[in-house]
């Protein structure tokens, strides 16, 4: 009984998320849901006023800052709830309706960027000392100006933008939900238990689980190419009815990124294969396989390691792997991980799996676990999500709510700095040569996943698109072709593929959001240099970083990062990521002899 997964109605209440800095009750979300359908039925009130005067301008900011705040609030309430229990029919009440009604908020408001595009003194009017809060959200509403439509083409827009993700949500039920992988020695295969069969020590358990998996997918690999293709094609709609050329332009705009970072990226993660392929070199000779296969690249090289690591035990270990970033910083995150309750801490029927940062202007930044005692993983994944926290906790503290909002491209830099500091910690206090050797492999494994692994993916996107956008359809046979190509390429001549190895392409998730998962690669290389700058300089060195962190969105990512110390703009920190790699090979060689 001890081991069956509890209901919600069992998990203490210390180990749950203390929601009430959002509601103190359901019937508090429903009034607050009520004022904001009330506030859409007002939004309309603007319209043909903005360009007026500039008290007609800051009415609306002051409207649109009051409106999208009090959705945010009643949105993440919502979000947490379903995420803590989605099988509650009254949770998934709470999703569909707050969906609706923020998508309904979005179209109310569509008519604003183009009325206040047309506003001939704007640039004078945002100078004045009242635009303080609102300046740099008009600001870059003023740099849409050449990709932003006619108010009704915008409210268009709007109102199907939910439509715009079926074939995202087509994909999550279809391979989440209709597929049926089987069992492997009566053991579940699913979505949720592929990765425990991939690091499963026993050869042939893997092999049989990656080939009936796969075997599923092809089965329907026309149904997910489609899926895929239609994803693609929408990408490319929405980037040419914007006048981008193509649909990175329009992904890579949104946050002023040159193009150079993406392509530079890619090349820079080429210049390092020779390391990459000698990694997978070292795996075949450590494994002692013939022939090294695409279903042993995920198990520890270092398996001898059994941990047990309490709750308590990994937040006192974080407290003291994250002193570097000062006594501030440090009460702040081991009180919002322990007494605070920012955290949902363990696993229970209907919670969402894996692990996630969330909150908005209002309330806490919380966070959802599945913590795990026996997986040292976990200390670094609440260490990860903790930096997330943190740095929306540093955000909203300094800045307005028009401008608090940081992106993705920012965000993995805070949570895997903190992961690069506990790594530190580990291996400055490690108990034996098995334990340091154990957290070497794994940050050279967490640099192949997040680096190397996704700058693999971004290529695929990148290479899809063009296809695309070139005129030649994409087909299940171009991607599988197309995805095969980068398999080679990446893992090296010691690999052998199975024929539907190049299957892995049609089955990532993140390739429905177009031009994502770059920000993995860029996030870990910005936060290995960040880290090391932090651990080895001073006073100056810690401010330029707390800097970052309460920076928010007021700058666009690459400004705000050279504001930390490190350039995103050229492949520096990618080629010093890489060489990193290659010396934790090195050390990590001559620990095992």
């Amino acid at each position: 009984m001890a081991n069956e997964i509890p209901l919600r109605s069992q998990v203490q209440e210390s180990d749950k998320w203390d929601l009430t800095s959002l509601y103190p009750c359901d019937e508090a979300w429903e009034t607050d849901l009520a004022k904001l359908q009330k506030k859409i039925t007002e939004a309309g009130k603007f319209q043909g006023t903005l360009g007026k005067s500039p008290e007609n301008l800051l009415e609306a900011m002051k409207w649109i800052s009051d409106a999208f705040m009090l959705a945010e609030q009643v949105y993440v309430y919502a979000s947490l709830k379903s995420s803590a229990e989605s099988n509650d029919p009254e949770n998934q009440r709470k999703m569909g309706v707050i969906s609706q009604v923020y998508t309904d908020l979005v179209a109310s408001v569509s008519y604003m960027d183009p009325e206040i595009l047309e506003i001939k003194n704007i640039e004078k009017w945002i100078q004045a000392k009242e635009f303080d809060e609102s300046r740099i959200y008009l600001k870059k509403i003023l740099r849409q100006k050449d990709h932003t439509l006619s108010p009704k083409e915008e409210e268009i827009l709007a109102k199907q933008s939910e439509l715009q993700g079926t074939p995202q949500r087509a994909f999550g039920m279809l391979t989440n939900v209709d597929l049926d992988f089987g069992k492997i020695d009566d053991a579940p295969l699913s979505q949720g238990t592929w990765g425990s069969f991939m690091i499963n020590p026993d050869r042939d358990v893997r092999r049989r689980a990656y080939e009936q998996f796969y075997k599923t997918y092809e089965k329907h690999e026309q149904t997910i190419a489609t899926l895929y293709a239609g994803s693609v094609k929408q990408d490319i709609f929405n980037a040419r009815i914007r006048g981008f050329d193509t649909a990175l332009d329009a992904a890579l705009y949104r946050d002023d990124v040159p193009k150079s970072v993406y392509t530079g990226l890619i090349e820079a993660v080429h210049k390092a294969f020779p390391a990459l392929h000698r990694y997978y070199a070292l795996r075949k000779k450590i494994m002692g396989v013939d022939e090294l296969r695409h279903y042993d690249v995920y198990v520890p090289l270092v398996s001898s390691i059994k941990t047990h690591k309490t709750y308590e035990e990994a937040t006192e270990i974080i407290r003291e792997a994250l002193a570097p970033l000062g006594e501030e910083y440090v009460k702040t995150i081991y009180k919002g991980l322990t007494t605070d309750r920012w955290v949902d801490r363990y696993e229970n029927k209907g919670k969402r799996s894996g692990a996630f940062s969330s909150g908005g202007f209002i309330g806490a930044p919380y966070i959802l676990m599945n913590y795990k005692e026996d997986v040292l993983g976990d200390v670094f994944t609440l260490a990860h999500e903790g930096g997330h926290s943190m740095h929306s906790y540093y955000s909203k503290r300094n800045n307005p709510y028009l401008c608090y909002d940081y992106t993705i491209f920012e965000a993995e830099v805070a949570s895997t700095f903190n992961e690069q500091l506990v790594a530190r910690y580990f291996i400055d206090h490690a108990e034996s040569k098995e334990m340091k050797t154990y957290i070497i492999a794994k940050q050279i494994d967490d640099i192949i996943a997040t680096l190397f692994r996704q700058t693999m993916f971004a290529e695929f996107e990148l290479l899809c698109h063009t296809q695309q956008e070139n005129g030649q359809p994409l087909t299940a046979s171009t991607m599988r072709k197309t995805y095969r190509g980068l398999l080679e390429a990446y893992f090296g001549p010691e690999m052998k593929f199975e024929e539907n190895s190049d299957m892995e392409g049609l089955r990532i998730p993140h390739f429905y959001n177009a031009y994502y998962v770059y920000k993995y690669s860029t996030g870990i290389s910005a936060a290995i240099a960040l880290s090391e700058r932090v651990l080895n300089g001073g006073k100056a060195e810690l401010e330029d970083y707390l800097g970052f962190l309460k920076s928010g969105g007021s700058k666009f990512p690459i400004d705000t990062l050279k504001g930390a110390g490190v350039d995103m703009s050229t492949q520096a920190p990618v080629e010093a990521a890489t060489k990193k790699f290659a010396a934790l090979l090195d050390e990590f060689e001559k620990l095992i002899g």
